[in-house]
């Protein structure tokens, strides 16, 4: 290879590399100010789970007391 061309590739390869680090900027640090949407959509999931936990625990219990008191 000439001298030419591997300044060029070399130059190539630097500009891949910044447009690389531009577009994930930020994607590996997290951000510090709040939680992220993901995050923040998996905890409206966690906490919307326990809701139906909690309803149909109380659903349960009651369908239990209305047999024992047909019975």
């Amino acid at each position: 290879m000439s001298f030419g061309k591997i300044i060029v590739l070399l130059l190539g390869l630097a500009i891949v590399a910044y447009a690389v680090k531009v577009e994930l900027s930020g994607t590996a640090v997290g951000n510090p100010e709040g939680p992220t949407q993901a995050k923040r959509q998996l905890d409206n999931v966690r906490v919307r789970a326990k809701e139906l936990e909690r309803e149909n625990q109380k659903n349960a219990e009651e369908m239990i007391k209305k047999s024992d008191e047909n019975r």
